[in-house]
């Protein structure tokens, strides 16, 4: 039988995090998770899309317990902000589900001046994660799960001596870049927790084609030129509604059967009911090693792995 938001299993008294949860996928992921019974931490940027898609979920769920973070993942001294404020919150993090990410957008810079997809998408979330990691390690078996994409497969890995792609920039070729880094920073970080021995554990998933604003928003920005504009045709007309599209990252969350490292998707490639697919490209050690160097470089911020 398909898995579905049913099979998710009580969640009472456990805390999960949530980045991009005003809307989309990390809306019906928050929405999922809290009608289980977590207590969900919405992080999102714009606070009053955060605000609407809490009152959005309370009107489904009206005993749900729901806590909104402003999260900018395009500062890195924000992002630190929001992590520490959540993590002396809330000692113990159950779930972590990086799901906040732009697409193939005009050529731009992060409050950091670092090229803006590869900033948000990968160097945010490396540092968000950091910042809770001794939270989520200390809840023990608790679950990362970093959102990726079908277009990590035309991604190539970051390059350290042009981490900006300054003179090489192209929208989809800085998108398939960050989704890339958002692959191997997950299988690379479950490799790093077992070999620290921590009980945690780090999953990847994507959403395959998913009708949410992510299409809508490159098409208006115009960077991605004819082929934003067709996606966005493409996702309306053909894609999973966004509720069928957060499947993957909530398998991948809350099964219990779900191991670490693992990778769930679609069955059909952008379509079909959640499912563990094949990890390919896992032997490029390399790259994983030169996204760790790179980052740790760039944010200054290395993820510690014992508590």
């Amino acid at each position: 039988m398909a898995w579905t938001t049913n099979d998710i299993p009580d969640l009472t008294g456990h805390v999960a995090v949530i980045t991009g949860a005003n809307g989309g996928l990390g809306l019906e992921s928050t929405r999922a998770l809290a009608g289980a019974g977590a207590h969900v931490v919405m992080a999102a940027r714009n606070q009053s899309k955060a605000a609407a898609a809490q009152a959005d979920v309370l009107s489904d769920h009206p005993a749900a317990s729901l806590e909104v973070v402003e999260l900018d993942l395009g500062s890195l001294e924000r992002t630190k902000t929001a992590a520490a404020s959540i993590a002396a919150a809330h000692p113990e993090i159950d779930i972590l589900i990086n799901n906040a990410g732009l697409m193939a957008m005009p050529e731009r810079r992060t409050a950091d001046g670092y090229e803006m997809q590869f900033g948000v998408n990968h160097l945010g979330h490396w540092v968000f994660t950091a910042g809770l990691m001794s939270s989520l390690l200390t809840a023990g078996s608790a679950r990362i799960v970093t959102v990726t994409s079908t277009a990590h497969h035309m991604g190539k890995p970051v390059d350290p001596t042009n981490i900006d792609m300054e003179g090489e920039y192209s929208p989809w070729g800085a998108y398939g870049r960050s989704k890339l880094a958002n692959y191997h920073f997950g299988i690379g970080l479950d490799a790093r927790l077992r070999d620290a021995g921590a009980q945690a554990r780090s999953l990847i998933a994507h959403p395959g084609l998913s009708n949410t604003n992510l299409q809508v928003h490159t098409a208006q920005e115009g960077g991605a030129g004819s082929s934003g504009k067709f996606f966005k045709w493409l996702a309306a007309t053909t894609g999973m509604p966004p509720e069928r599209g957060a499947l993957p990252q909530l398998r991948a969350a809350t099964d219990p059967t779900a191991k670490g490292g693992e990778f769930y998707a679609p069955r059909w490639i952008n379509f079909g009911k959640p499912v563990r697919v094949p990890i390919l490209r896992r032997g490029n050690d390399e790259a994983i090693k030169t996204l760790w160097m790179v980052s740790e470089s760039t944010t200054g911020v290395t993820i510690p792995l014992t508590k």
